[in-house]
């Protein structure tokens, strides 16, 4: 019964938005239950897109008329034909920082996730990496630095390896967001949601003398506006709060 209420309600939602005459895109969000993805999972639906949201656990999924839950394995054989015709696709794809194994097992998640794209022809791929691979000096990257902490160095080196290998890559329409050092209250930032920010390139984003920070939510706004407009392919970017 409730599934069925909220196939109607869904129905009724995208009645209303084809009558307003607006276009809202078909789009999945990888690591749809995690900190940065359950964020872009609410902000893509609160601006009238068609969600899918993949996550290992369905039910831990916000229940809205325009985000269905699907459960997936990244690994598996038939997660190419899962993103067959979405207009775009966010990978927050991440795994714990407890796991001993983190490096490894984010770097097959992440390439199987690539390889499926490129199957499916995914128009564009925004792949939510870290800040560790952002430039603090010519040739040097926050992870290079020594004060980087020790306990991440394996998941943000495996991060960097990975865009290092898509750098050169146009057999698969990807593009990468790095945030900065300080997200949400987890990075000792905010959770505030200004609906400001400001981007970048290579180099991390600094406030005054410090590291600059973002909200989640407002991380969540700028991937949001960036699939919109599949404004970086084949780039990689940062982003920061005004």
């Amino acid at each position: 019964m409730a599934n069925r209420l909220l196939s109607r309600q869904a129905g009724l939602f995208f009645i209303f938005l084809i009558l307003k005459g607006k276009y809202y895109e078909k789009i999945a969000v990888i690591g749809a239950t995690g900190y940065v993805g359950s964020a872009v999972v609410n902000e893509l639906a609160s601006r009238g897109h068609q969600v899918t949201a993949f996550a290992r656990d369905a039910e831990k999924v916000a229940g809205k008329p325009n985000v269905q839950a699907v459960v997936a394995d990244v690994n598996a054989a038939d997660f190419a034909d899962k993103l067959q015709g979405f207009d775009a696709v966010v990978s927050a794809f991440n795994t714990s920082w407890s796991n001993p194994n983190l490096a490894a097992d984010y770097t097959k998640g992440s390439n199987a996730i690539i390889a499926a794209a490129q199957s499916a022809q995914v128009p564009y791929l925004l792949i939510v990496g870290g800040a560790g691979s952002l430039y603090v000096a010519p040739g040097v990257q926050v992870l290079d630095t020594p004060d980087f902490p020790k306990e991440y160095f394996a998941g943000a080196n495996a991060a960097r390896h990975l865009l290092n290998a898509l750098r050169d890559r146009r057999d698969v329409n990807w593009a990468f967001v790095s945030p900065p050092t300080l997200l949400g209250v987890t990075g000792g930032y905010s959770e505030e949601r200004t609906g400001a920010y400001r981007l970048g390139g290579e180099d991390l984003l600094m406030a005054g003398d410090a590291p600059a920070g973002i909200s989640v939510a407002d991380l969540a706004i700028a991937i949001a506006d960036d699939v919109e407009n599949k404004a970086h392919l084949h780039q990689r970017f940062t982003v920061a709060a005004q």
